[in-house]
């Protein structure tokens, strides 16, 4: 771990959990304005089409959803950094016959601002 990295995880402990998800298998971008990291985008994808997806803005700001393979929303949040990854981990899988399967939306809410 660099020193950098050291000193946001002192700063934002929340962080570490951007750092379990990607040891899951998380892909994460972050937007970037004037130089300035604005936000910061993850998406996990699954067999036949699913997809969670994560948007965070701040600690205090993120959402999570997940799709099926139709693009139905069929479980979302918002919160905090933490409300929306501990969500997202407790889902299961899709396979799993206690996974969310009713879209509850036909695309996310929008995300901006």
């Amino acid at each position: 771990m660099t020193p950098e990295q050291a000193a946001a995880l002192t700063e934002y402990p929340e962080l570490q959990r951007l750092i379990d998800l990607r040891g899951a298998g998380w892909m994460f971008l972050p937007t970037v304005v004037d130089g300035e990291l604005v936000e910061v985008h993850g998406v996990r994808t699954w067999p036949e089409g699913w997809a969670d997806a994560l948007r965070v803005r701040y600690t205090t700001d993120a959402a999570g959803l997940r799709n099926d393979h139709t693009g139905g929303v069929t479980w979302q949040r918002e919160g905090t950094l933490t409300e929306v990854i501990d969500g997202l981990i407790a889902l299961p899988a899709p396979s799993d016959r206690l996974a969310p399967r009713l879209v509850i939306a036909r695309r996310p809410l929008p995300w901006t601002a």
